[in-house]
């Protein structure tokens, strides 16, 4: 680890207050992570010097915002390993640059009776996207299904994945279990059939470093606002001759090359993809998160990040008539914990945290069918981040001992 934990923390205030009366403990990250100072700063001195609009103006500020944006975009390049940024499209969220897929690119090859895959564990954005595409063009959605600790049974991979599938849309690591999903080897199972492969990074890229070269995935979704970015902004990389074929799905300004009363051009990749004003400081946002990533370094976090989930994980599966979904070893799982306290409803187990100054979700997380495959209506979960400190996972082990307690009357 090349960084002291407490001087990284002053870089995000919102963390150094109590809530209910308590310290905070903010265990909420896979939902959305806290925005360090650097990158607050450099938004708000966008606004303050360089605000107005890009690819428009011939005028001084219009090109440095212009150079800012484009300067995210090779961020972005670099950081995802891509061969050139022109790969990149800057989209709202995960779920935009997803269905941006489903529908530009999906469309285009997907015929009826050809099949599309996902896994039972995705999240609704990785899921909605392909049923309607499937519904649209009378096509068949298929599932993997989960090994009993969580993972891709491969068996079932290798079954699904047949001549006739086109897509193969999958989550680099689950919401909602954590694990970090075997993608190489699903993209030798989509490519060997002239699939795609479709790879959601949303719980992926503030925990691991990503290479979409190495994945060799041909599209590739994150948002910025899990990676300590602003709302609003996401990433969609593909292959250059997929993006070339790709269709847009929403038109207007500055995406356009020549309009006629009759008919339209468009520009190239990226630009045919972001028509409208797009979220300038939010693409500024993401390059200065991603600065501050990579100054820590992706592996330094990872392993820091795997000392605290060996600590939560010990600590939460030590407290009885506590149910822990997906495996039990750090080594496969990344940033997340899902769990239920037996005879307490998980909202109660996040509010009665909540009273004790500890962040967590509950719910279904957006991933229904895999709480139907767990046997539950909803969990709590748990979610950290590099800034989080073991202060803030014993303060949830001890949390979790006193909901119990309190709602199950031990004494």
């Amino acid at each position: 680890m090349n960084w002291k934990i407490n001087e990284v923390r002053k870089d995000f205030p919102i963390l150094d207050q109590q809530v209910n009366g308590e310290r905070l403990a903010y265990l909420d990250n896979a939902a959305t992570m806290q925005q360090s100072r650097p990158v607050t700063d450099a938004v708000l001195h966008y606004y303050q010097t360089t605000h107005s609009n890009v690819h428009r103006g011939v005028y001084t500020l219009s090109n440095q915002a212009t150079d800012m944006y484009e300067q995210a975009r090779e961020k972005v390049a670099h950081f995802i390993n891509t061969e050139s940024s022109e790969q990149i499209v800057f989209t709202r969220s995960t779920t935009e640059s997803l269905n941006l897929v489903a529908q530009g690119f999906g469309d285009a090859v997907v015929n009826p009776g050809d099949e599309i895959v996902i896994s039972v564990a995705e999240h609704h954005s990785n899921l909605i996207p392909w049923q309607q595409l499937a519904s649209r063009r009378s096509a068949h959605l298929k599932y993997i299904e989960l090994n009993e600790d969580g993972s891709f049974d491969m068996d079932s991979a290798t079954r699904v994945i047949t001549k006739k599938t086109k897509i193969v849309a999958v989550a680099h690591v689950g919401n909602v279990i954590g694990i970090q999903n075997p993608i190489n080897k699903l993209e030798q199972l989509a490519h060997k059939v002239n699939a795609y492969l479709v790879v959601d990074g949303a719980q992926a890229v503030s925990h691991m470093a990503v290479d979409v070269q190495e994945l060799n995935a041909d599209f590739y979704a994150f948002s910025g606002h899990k990676l300590g970015a602003p709302t609003g902004i996401g990433v969609l990389f593909g292959k250059s001759n997929l993006l070339a074929k790709m269709n847009p799905v929403q038109f207007g300004g500055e995406m356009i090359s020549k309009v006629t009363r009759d008919v339209a051009t468009w520009k190239k990749t990226p630009l045919k993809f972001e028509a409208g004003t797009p979220n300038i400081s939010g693409a500024i946002g993401l390059g200065v998160a991603i600065d501050y990533v990579q100054k820590m370094g992706l592996k330094s976090i990872q392993d820091y990040e795997e000392k605290l989930m060996q600590r939560m994980l010990t600590g939460i599966e030590g407290i009885s008539g506590v149910t822990i979904y997906g495996p039990h070893n750090t080594k496969k799982r990344l940033g997340v914990l899902s769990f239920n306290i037996d005879g307490v409803h998980p909202h109660d187990v996040a509010t009665g945290l909540d009273l004790l100054g500890i962040e967590v979700r509950a719910g279904h997380h957006c991933a229904q069918p895999l709480m139907q495959d767990l046997g539950v209506a909803a969990t709590a979960r748990a979610s950290i981040a590099f800034y989080n400190n073991m202060a803030d996972v014993d303060q949830l082990i001890d949390g979790v001992k006193q909901v119990k307690e309190f709602f199950l009357h031990e004494s």
